[in-house]
């Protein structure tokens, strides 16, 4: 079975969903991972007018882009932004995503909640319904001090459902985490529902994450593990650039395709 591979429009922060779209199918992808992170990347949000989001479901069908995944991070720790995530799953249902994916923590905003491990499951298996329904996937995030997949795994057995599993990032888990990458995919990859490929290049806190190829993640042998496992989950790339961010819309266009020629390079089919 083809793998999903397809482009985070987290990749356009600071740009419109619009730009982000007609990028990432200039390209050459077909799938797409719309963003809804309230703060930071505000592609698509659930207060936005059903016209207006529409109008986006439309654009997406004109460039024959398939929005297969939502990034919807939410504070799972906190139990006042559940309904938050659940609206984000219905906005999900909405664009017939199969997937959604959350930190545990709120992504690239302060967390104002720490809590154990029982209780971020005990509010992931509240949501547990709503995915049932929608027939969706939750993918937990390696973010923060949920940095690697061996912490989420844990959390995914406590909470023991086959709608909730991992989304390994797999810069973060260095960014964050400072693991060994290829014995944390190991030690997981029975939970690894979604990957986020996400290149690192720099010192280990340096925020510094270019095109495919263009660091030192060793993306060939991360899908080898994978395949080893017969594990078929699906891809979005994420490109972060560097603190100061890109300089221009084209930089970022380019970052997009360098990734897609590297993904061919390798073996994979686009």
């Amino acid at each position: 079975m083809k793998r999903i591979i397809g482009v985070n429009s987290n990749s356009y922060h600071g740009y419109s969903i619009v730009d982000a779209l007609e990028g990432i199918s200039s390209a050459g992808f077909q799938y797409v991972e719309l963003t809804a992170t309230k703060g930071w990347t505000e592609h698509v949000l659930p207060t936005m007018s059903f016209e207006y989001l529409t109008r986006i479901k439309e654009r997406m069908k004109d460039l024959s882009l398939v929005p297969f995944a939502m990034s919807g991070h939410c504070n799972l720790m906190d139990k006042a932004r559940l309904e938050d995530f659940i609206l984000n799953i219905k906005l999900a249902a909405f664009f017939d995503c199969d997937f959604i994916v959350s930190s545990i923590g709120e992504a690239h905003l302060k967390d104002k909640e720490h809590t154990s491990n029982e209780v971020v499951a005990d509010h992931i298996r509240s949501l547990v319904p709503y995915l049932r329904e929608y027939g969706m996937e939750l993918d937990l995030e390696t973010h923060g001090e949920h940095g690697t997949g061996a912490i989420l795994k844990e959390i995914v057995q406590i909470v023991d459902s086959p709608y909730v599993s991992i989304n390994y990032d797999t810069a973060n888990v260095l960014f964050y985490g400072d693991v060994n990458m290829k014995d944390d995919i190991a030690g997981c990859v029975d939970s690894i529902g979604f990957m986020h490929l996400k290149d690192k290049a720099g010192e280990k806190k340096e925020w510094n994450f270019p095109a495919l190829g263009e660091g030192y993640v060793d993306f060939s042998k991360i899908i080898g593990i994978l395949e080893e496992e017969s594990n078929n989950c699906p891809f979005s790339i994420e490109i972060e650039f560097t603190k100061e961010g890109p300089k221009d819309l084209n930089e970022i266009n380019r970052a997009v395709q360098n990734s897609y020629h590297y993904l061919k390079s390798i073996g994979c089919e686009l």
